[in-house]
């Protein structure tokens, strides 16, 4: 009896006899959501008693959970088994296969960027490129994963890939061998007394691998160092962890490198440089492109808002969202876009991505003009940025667009292949009084 009068005077105490407009509308919420998913049910046995073929139930429940995820935004999804071996792949093994970074786009695989010394870099295949053909048969409605499947396989087989290419008439054929790719994420060389660094990922290595080649370069070149160039162009991000020891290597410590926010105000994390600059101040270039995605994006914001370095190159992709992996189980997990991340003066990268300080157009590509360009902000689904465009997040004015008095021809007789790897070579070799070997008009509006 007791129990009983608790429980029956324990909404008067609560206030529940007078239904508030918020609990009124959480209750039609809840009989709303209760509703939807009955029809959810009612869809789910009709297709499994009546579609003209039979399917399994792990089947449909898998595509009802890819299309929920899917409707959300283009980074968040289901990872199963063999995601989670690819996962791994990517951050810290090797494969058998071409050495290609790919995403979806309205149902088309298309290449985000093919990794250094790989079969399809050295083949010729172009960030931007759309894959339609694996062996000669259409991969169109093909999954992601399955697709890049096909393109894995044992060191040493041959494969033929058909891709549609922005401003070609013909589709291009390519025939390459497979082979093991070793994800080096780090590359180094020493230029005119320069250190160009060049990053294509962001895996368990990164970090490590970076700082071990800023030692080499100091002990190679000595006292004539010029300076850095970090080459970020291409690099579709990574590990968080990775970008921030990265950043870390140029920056003093205690300076902020980056911070991310989630869905509640009080969802902040703030991460700091730890350590002194290694290279103890010595002039930094980094460079991007549109290729310069999401861990890139935080290392050339870091520098460029503690104007550690010069970026230089063209916008960035333009990534600004974090991905947590939740597991769901032994084998299962789900990737979800929790957080935006914003440079350490605020800005947020999401579709703004980092704009160069200098903007340097790759001439020595006879057909850059002509290429498409894809960037966060073309995907669909893609979270906005109520602040793009805004005068906060950037002055036309603090960007400079110089005018380029200097062909393509002209590049090539000169023997420049890298147009704006020299662009940042000269920069570096200026601020030692050497002359550039770029000719250059003056600075247009």
């Amino acid at each position: 009896m007791k129990h009983r009068i608790l429980y029956a005077f324990l909404p008067i105490a609560l206030g529940a006899l007078v239904p508030t407009p918020t609990t009124v509308q959480a209750a039609s919420n809840s009989e709303d959501t209760y509703r939807q998913l009955d029809q959810l049910m009612d869809v789910f046995e009709r297709v499994r008693a009546e579609y003209v073929e039979e399917v399994s139930d792990e089947q449909l429940l898998q595509g009802a959970i890819d299309g929920m995820l899917a409707s959300l935004d283009p980074h968040s999804s289901f990872l199963d088994m063999s995601d989670f071996d690819r996962m791994r792949t990517q951050t810290d093994g090797e494969y058998g296969g071409l050495g290609l970074t790919v995403n979806m786009e309205d149902g088309v695989v298309r290449v985000v960027a093919p990794t250094d010394d790989t079969p399809a870099a050295r083949a010729g295949i172009e960030s931007g490129d759309y894959i339609t053909h694996i062996d000669g048969e259409l991969i169109y409605g093909l999954s992601l994963n399955e697709a890049v499947e096909q393109m894995r396989g044992p060191p040493g087989t041959p494969i033929e890939i058909t891709v549609v290419r922005e401003g070609e008439d013909e589709p291009i054929d390519f025939t390459l061998v497979r082979e093991t790719i070793e994800l080096k994420p780090v590359r180094w060389e020493v230029t005119n007394d320069v250190g160009v660094i060049r990053i294509s990922t962001f895996n368990k290595q990164t970090g490590d691998a970076t700082r071990e080649a800023i030692e080499a370069i100091e002990e190679e070149v000595g006292s004539d160092l010029l300076g850095f160039v970090i080459d970020l162009r291409s690099n579709p991000g990574g590990l968080l962890d990775q970008a921030i020891e990265v950043s870390d290597a140029f920056l003093n410590d205690g300076g902020e490198i980056v911070s991310q926010r989630g869905r509640q105000s009080k969802d902040v994390q703030r991460y700091f440089a730890r350590t002194p600059d290694q290279t103890d101040g010595k002039p930094v270039v980094v460079l991007v492109d549109e290729g310069s995605a999401s861990a890139s994006e935080i290392v050339a914001g870091a520098l460029q808002d503690h104007r550690r370095a010069l970026v230089i190159g063209a916008q960035s992709f333009g990534k600004g969202s974090v991905q947590t992996l939740i597991p769901l189980g032994t084998d299962t997990a789900l990737r979800l876009t929790t957080a935006r991340y914003y440079t350490p003066s605020g800005r947020s990268v999401q579709e703004a991505g980092i704009e160069p300080d200098i903007i340097v157009p790759q001439l020595s590509d006879e057909n850059y003009a002509d290429r498409r360009v894809v960037r966060e902000t073309d995907l669909r689904r893609a979270l906005r940025n109520e602040s793009v465009g805004d005068d906060a997040i950037i002055e036309e004015d603090d960007m400079v667009n110089p005018r380029f008095d200097i062909s393509y021809e002209e590049l090539q007789d000169a023997g420049i292949e890298d147009f704006q790897l020299q662009y940042a070579l000269d920069i570096l070799g200026r601020l030692d009084g050497q002359p550039g070997l770029i000719k250059m008009a003056s600075v247009a509006e």
